[in-house]
């Protein structure tokens, strides 16, 4: 049987803004920012987790693939190397980045060949990523045996970084692509929803206010659920970003740093109590790793994986539905500790238990 043929595109870029707080690293002047604040390349590890498992379940299946994998230096080049395998005939095209590479896979070719993203960026929000490497080189491996090999057409969206480090969201939808059916390891489309009602949100932001004790630091993970909570505190939080919230003696709160960086927060919390305050991402249920890069692996061993508080309204958790809650690190060792069952806080005095799986 001839081998599986997988055609692999790695950002070397992608993903680099993320813990330094930058959003992502679209264009030169925001890459050379993310360098001087002492960036790493995150796309490579990401790559490599993939095509050792790929080729690891390939064996343990009776699979032949041939991998073969490019590191284009540009959009252009990127959208010339998806052009390229497609003209050659592959099976499966991986890509190894976030939406601003899907957007120019999906420009280059479109629905002609089976795609598949391996999440490195930021964001994110587009609905043709596997929830993490091990997930994509499941789904590659499970699509390639597959006798129907059956794929959907998936939304390709991505948000404007400018509007988004000014506080604005403003969505595109770029086109679609065909991936793999698979929706135990695709993740879905990133949604806003419903606004949720005042009042959901106000007994909500109480709740987790009456449970902080004087003298910690929270660190205020993005989102409007948790920015109700800083307007609970007193203080006004940053939508997309992390804060470092200090809660004084008194009960009085203060934002100690703002839109803070991986780097800054650990040096705010050295030898000081604190909490993190992290809320799913709307549609995908992603609490650790999607625009929360700062909050890395060092943070959260940092701070303590027993002091994690998750929040969300009932409807966030309903739109779910069986969808578990999502953590995507980078670490799989930190990502297996936080899998499990955890409690969420969705009111005043109400709580649900959510099953939390690694991507």
């Amino acid at each position: 049987m001839a081998a599986a043929r997988i055609g692999l595109i790695v950002n070397p870029i992608a993903g680099m803004g993320g813990r330094v707080g930058l959003k992502g690293t679209d264009g030169p002047e925001i890459l050379r920012r993310a360098i001087e604040l002492g960036a790493e390349p995150v796309a490579p590890g990401r790559a490599r987790a993939t095509i050792e498992t790929t080729r690891q379940l390939a064996a343990e299946s009776g699979l032949q693939v041939d991998i073969q994998e490019v590191k284009p230096r540009s959009a252009d080049e990127t959208r010339a190397a998806a052009t390229a395998f497609r003209d050659d005939g592959v099976d499966l095209l991986l890509f190894v980045g976030g939406d601003g590479t899907a957007r120019d896979v999906c420009a280059a070719i479109g629905l002609t060949v089976p795609v598949l993203g391996v999440p490195a960026g930021v964001k994110m929000h587009s609905a043709v990523f596997a929830t993490g490497p091990r997930s994509a080189a499941g789904a590659a491996v499970s699509w390639l045996r597959g006798p129907a090999r059956r794929t959907r057409e998936r939304e390709v969206v991505d948000i404007d970084e400018a509007a988004l480090r000014d506080g604005r969201m403003s969505v595109r939808l770029y086109g679609t692509l065909l991936v793999p059916d698979d929706p135990a390891r695709v993740q879905a489309l990133k949604v806003s929803g419903a606004r949720p009602e005042a009042a959901e949100l106000t007994g909500l932001a109480a709740e987790v206010v009456g449970r902080l004790t004087p003298g910690t630091l929270v660190l205020l993970g993005p989102g409007t659920t948790t920015r109700a909570i800083g307007h609970a505190l007193g203080v006004e939080s940053t939508l997309l970003g992390v804060d470092v919230v200090e809660i004084a003696i008194d009960g009085t709160a203060v934002v100690v740093v703002a839109d803070a960086t991986e780097s800054a927060i650990l040096g705010a919390i050295r030898d000081r109590p604190a909490v993190i305050v992290v809320s799913p991402t709307g549609g995908q249920g992603f609490v650790l790793g999607r625009g929360n890069q700062q909050l890395s692996p060092a943070v959260i061993r940092a701070v303590g994986l027993d002091r994690l508080i998750l929040v969300a309204t009932s409807g966030k958790l309903a739109d779910l539905g069986a969808w578990p809650l999502l953590v995507d690190t980078g670490d799989p060792d930190l990502d297996g500790a936080l899998s499990g069952y955890a409690r969420v806080i969705t009111g005043r005095g109400t709580e649900s238990v959510c099953r939390v799986a690694a991507g």
